[in-house]
């Protein structure tokens, strides 16, 4: 396996020495719910739509840069539940993660660019196909590889048809910055922010990707917390529908959130607008493309099956 299973130690170290743990001033115990949020995500979708007025529970937010980071703490316990895109989750529960979808989120239609392959304004690479031999930074696991690989395999190319180097958004942003590496594979707010600098996308996930998200829990989380997990679902849930309803209210708690810039917190926000679906027998049959793609580049060997990976509360 390509990803190693975090100790709960090494989880709270890491949101500790980052100051991405905040509480809500209550313990830690059965009446907190401990969610972890990618940058621009949960956090700031549930507080600037309101969801959780009136919870009778305590939240602990806990901030991440990128999905795989999000998984490991949820699968070490340090937090409970966490969303992420469908590849990074099949990525990580077949690495062997306690870790299940509680629910699901689907972008619909699936909008360009909000996740894709970009070289610089100037580069000379045009296609796929043009990147043969050259360097793509994204995470292992993430959907931005998972994007790579779907449009290496559409374009008729293996996967060491370039050299993959892996990044955290943040330092590949630096590397594409000063041209050390060839392309970037990433998703919103980077991918927003990069091409307003200039950046050129070849390749977009609008057909190769499904678009969903999911809520994964750990599963002692689901056993221990089911009562607040259902209530916190059901709340983002309208939150979702809020969003969707009011962009512009949306961005602006986002930008401030976040630090972005209030034109791409909402370009995001657009890119971004999700609604909440039932697990349903065809999710979880989309799924199979994923693991085959993954199992296809040689990165995972599906141990686990499927349609345990998800659970109705």
């Amino acid at each position: 396996m390509t990803w190693m299973l975090l100790s709960r130690r090494r989880a709270l170290a890491s949101l500790a020495a980052t100051g991405l743990l905040a509480g809500c001033g209550r313990g830690a115990d059965a009446d907190t719910l401990k969610v972890g949020s990618q940058k621009g995500g949960t956090k700031a979708l549930m507080l600037s739509s309101g969801a959780l007025d009136g919870i009778g529970y305590a939240i602990e937010w806990a901030e991440f840069p990128a999905a795989q980071n999000l998984l490991e703490a949820v699968g070490s316990g340090a937090v409970d539940v966490g969303l992420a895109g469908d590849a990074p989750f099949q990525f990580a529960y077949q690495s062997g993660l306690p870790i299940k979808a509680v629910s699901a989120q689907r972008s619909d239609p699936r909008p360009s660019e909000a996740v894709a392959i970009i070289v610089p304004g100037d580069s000379p690479v045009r296609t796929i196909a043009d990147l043969k031999g050259k360097r793509i930074a994204t995470t292992r696991g993430s959907i931005g590889y998972y994007l790579a690989l779907r449009a290496l395999h559409e374009a008729g190319l293996p996967p060491d048809t370039v050299h993959f180097t892996w990044l955290t958004p943040g330092d590949t942003r630096a590397a594409f910055a000063t041209r050390t590496i060839d392309a970037w594979a990433c998703w919103t707010p980077y991918t927003s922010t990069a091409l307003k600098e200039g950046a050129r996308v070849i390749a977009d996930g609008q057909t190769l990707i499904h678009g969903y998200a999911f809520e994964v829990a750990n599963e002692q989380a689901i056993a221990r917390k089911r009562t607040i997990l259902v209530d916190f679902l059901q709340r983002e849930a309208k939150a979702l529908d809020w969003a969707a309803a009011h962009p512009a209210d949306y961005a602006r708690v986002l930008a401030a959130e976040t630090g972005l810039p209030l034109d791409i917190a909402l370009i995001m926000v657009r890119k971004n607008s999700r609604h909440a679906v039932p697990i349903s027998r065809a999710i979880v049959a989309d799924q199979n493309i994923v693991l085959d793609t993954f199992r296809d580049a040689g990165e995972i060997k599906p141990t686990r099956p499927l349609d345990d990976a998800f659970v109705i509360l």
